[in-house]
C-alpha cells in the first residue's frame, strides 16, 4: 500500500511539474511573440541655428515588423509622422512652448511598377484629404525608400528670431507609425498589438550648434 501511495505521489508531482514547465514555456512563447514590436530608437539628433531658421536632424532606427511589410506589399500606404517641440526653460513656472513643427511621410509600395513611393509634406496629412506633398520621390527597393523615411536632414522646426540666444531651451522629438490612416478592417481588433507599434521619442535639452554653412565660412 505504501508503494503505491508512493508512486501516485511521484506521478502526480511529475504531472503538476510537466505542466508548470509546459506552462513556463507558452508564456515565454506568447511574451516574445507579443513583444514583436519594432525596436525604435533616435540617435544623431542634432538642432542647428543659421540665419534663416532652426534646423533639426536625425537618424530613426526601426525594422519593419512582418505584418506592417505585408500590408505594405498588399498596397495599403503607410504614414508616419514626424514632430518636434521646443520648449523655454523656466525655473519658476511650467516650460512654454515656443515653436512645434510636424511633417508627415508616407510609403507606398505600387505592385504594378514594382516601385516603392515616399511622400513628404509639412504638417499632418491623409489619404482622404490629400498629399499636399512637398517631395516626392521614387525608389527601387524597400530599403532605399526606408532610408529616406528613417533620416530626418535638416528639417527646419522654428524660425531664428523665435529662440533667445542667451535662454536655455528643451526639444521634444516625436516619431510614429500613424495607425489612423490604416483602412478600417485593420484598425479593428488592432488594439493592444504591439506589432504594429513604431514610435520612439527623445525629450533632452537643447544644445544649439552653429549650422554646417556658417562655419565654413
Amino acid at each position: 500500500m505504501t508503494v503505491f501511495i508512493t508512486q501516485f505521489l511521484k506521478k502526480a508531482a511529475a504531472s503538476a511539474l510537466g505542466r508548470i514547465l509546459l506552462g513556463f514555456c507558452l508564456c515565454t512563447f506568447l511574451a516574445h511573440a507579443q513583444s514583436g514590436a519594432a525596436a525604435t530608437e533616435v540617435s544623431q539628433l542634432r538642432v542647428e541655428r543659421g540665419d534663416d531658421g532652426v534646423h533639426l536632424s536625425a537618424l530613426v532606427r526601426f525594422d519593419l515588423p512582418p505584418v506592417v511589410e505585408d500590408a505594405l506589399l498588399k498596397g495599403i500606404p503607410m504614414f508616419f509622422v514626424v514632430e518636434a517641440d521646443i520648449y523655454r526653460d523656466r525655473w519658476y513656472w511650467t516650460d512654454p512652448r515656443v515653436a512645434s513643427a510636424t511633417r508627415t511621410l508616407r510609403l507606398a509600395y505600387q505592385p504594378l511598377t514594382r516601385r516603392w513611393r515616399v511622400n513628404i509634406a509639412s504638417g499632418l496629412i491623409s489619404n482622404s484629404a490629400g498629399l499636399r506633398a512637398t517631395l516626392n520621390q521614387n525608389y527601387e527597393s524597400m530599403d532605399e525608400a526606408l532610408s529616406a523615411i528613417r533620416r530626418v536632414a535638416r528639417w527646419k522646426i522654428a524660425e531664428a528670431s523665435e529662440l533667445d540666444p542667451d535662454a536655455s531651451y528643451k526639444v521634444d522629438f516625436n516619431f510614429h507609425l500613424d495607425l489612423s490612416q490604416l483602412p478600417r478592417p485593420f484598425q479593428i481588433g488592432m488594439a493592444g498589438q504591439r506589432e504594429w507599434t513604431i514610435s520612439a521619442q527623445v525629450k533632452e535639452r537643447l544644445k544649439l550648434e552653429p549650422a554646417a554653412a556658417e562655419g565654413s565660412k
